[in-house]
């Protein structure tokens, strides 16, 4: 099975200037990818090759099997960039039409009708561009990067201007794209968004990768916090160790009131990995 994205060996450099340093990634299909890291960590910089926008300086990317910024790589991907600016005057019905015949898409009236169902736009079909709000102007960019039905995603902060809702909206059209098959890289500085709906998450720091991992398996274990009559106190070990621990209390003569298996967060995993640097 080919992978939605591969990077092996992946530097760049802007003259003395290292944005990539030997960077080996891989998106599955189906699968969906949090990229993480402070500004300057490399991400944008990640994407952009893979979108055929800059070359690297050494190593490879392919999507889907095509070498990246080649045609058959672009005709396979759907990019929305963190800056995007789209036409003041068009309708988003006259902006996804656009985007069909850019990206060679036969779908046609049907194809822009359902884009816009999934990221809760039908009724504004004829609205102009500039008479949207942020938010609803991002979930048009959601949907000009679905037209032609694309394997790959690249989505750059696509929930940055959005409100709870609106993030709910995103969350539920990525989790309708993974029962898809759609694999997505998702560029994002919201933690706890990436925690919500990745399958593995990737952080990049100074152009190299230096945490990967489910964000399972990048959780650690922390305690078990337990408050009985005598009140709330940590106790060393994990989920397993549990019922000893109550069972020991309770023969100590300890009335239990609640138990707390304590993880670390993503969030206590990105800051332990990029130190001090700052996004």
């Amino acid at each position: 099975m080919t992978a939605a994205l591969t990077a092996q060996g992946l530097e760049k450099r802007y003259g003395s200037t290292v944005a990539l340093g030997g960077v080996d990634l891989e998106v599955g299909e189906g699968e969906l990818v949090g990229l993480l890291g402070p500004n300057g960590a490399g991400k944008s910089t990640l994407v952009k090759i893979a979108c055929g926008l800059v070359r690297p300086t050494r190593g490879q990317a392919e999507v889907c099997g095509a070498r990246a910024g080649s045609r058959d790589a672009k005709r396979r991907l759907g990019y929305l960039a963190e800056l995007f600016r789209f036409p003041g005057w068009y309708s988003a019905d006259e902006l996804l039409d656009l985007h069909q015949r850019l990206a060679g898409s036969s779908g046609g009236a049907q194809e822009r009708a359902e884009l816009l169902e999934l990221v809760g736009l039908t009724e504004a079909r004829d609205r102009r561009v500039e008479q949207m709000s942020k938010g609803m102007q991002q979930r048009l960019g959601l949907a000009q990067a679905l037209v032609g039905s694309p394997p790959l995603l690249l989505l750059d902060e696509p929930t940055s201007a959005l409100d709870p809702v609106g993030r709910r909206t995103v969350r539920l059209l990525l989790e309708e794209l993974q029962r898809r098959g759609t694999s997505v890289l998702l560029n994002s500085h919201l933690l706890s968004e990436v925690e919500l709906v990745c399958d593995r998450v990737v952080i990049l720091l100074r152009g190299k990768v230096v945490t990967e991992g489910s964000p399972a398996q990048l959780s650690r274990p922390r305690g078990i916090e337990i408050e009985t009559d005598e009140g709330i106190a940590l106790h060393d070990g994990t989920r397993e160790d549990v019922p000893r621990l109550v069972a020991e209390l309770v023969a100590a003569g300890r009335q239990v009131y609640g138990v707390r298996v304590l993880t670390s967060t993503l969030e206590d995993t990105y800051l332990e990995a990029v130190g001090g640097e700052t996004s």
